[in-house]
């Protein structure tokens, strides 16, 4: 018998983004580079900060299908910074994802955004990020996006 797949809720990343970069239809969908310009880590016992640096790099497919790659690092409240690579995708209805690309805000319910964040830090005490796997159920908003965390177990 196979176990039942079960998730932890880690943490929350609330993430403010900058306007779009964008460098043009290069054959298989619109690229785009979003500056990440800081934010929040939450969660139980975890508290901290995103750094203003870094992007989420976008391939918007012509059906509006999102493939997304973000690059960043944390700084957490005991000062153990933690770096990101947060590979993921979003789609939904046309008329919510063309909301989304103008900047307005969407009910997340429409939106399917899953990821899987992959974390490096040289601090001994958040090592285990390193050594579990991780699902990320994003919401964008038009100035940040929020990412719940959770470990999968």
């Amino acid at each position: 018998m196979t176990p039942q797949l079960q998730t932890k809720y880690v943490f929350t990343l609330a993430i403010q983004v900058g306007a779009p970069i964008v460098a043009g239809d290069f054959g298989h969908g619109l690229r785009r580079i979003i500056p990440i310009l800081g934010g929040e880590v939450i969660g139980e016992g975890m508290h901290g900060t995103i750094y203003p640096a870094g992007a989420d790099f976008q391939i918007i497919r012509p059906d509006g299908f999102t493939e997304l790659e973000a690059k960043y690092a944390f700084e957490l409240d005991d000062g153990a910074v933690i770096y990101i690579e947060n590979i993921g995708i979003r789609f939904g209805p046309k008329e919510a994802l063309d909301r989304i690309a103008k900047g307005e805000a969407v009910d997340p319910a429409l939106i399917y955004f899953r990821s899987v964040p992959k974390f490096e830090t040289g601090a001994a005490k958040y090592r285990w990020l390193m050594h579990n796997l991780f699902i990320g159920v994003g919401a964008r908003h038009p100035d940040r996006v929020e990412l719940d965390v959770h470990q999968v177990l």
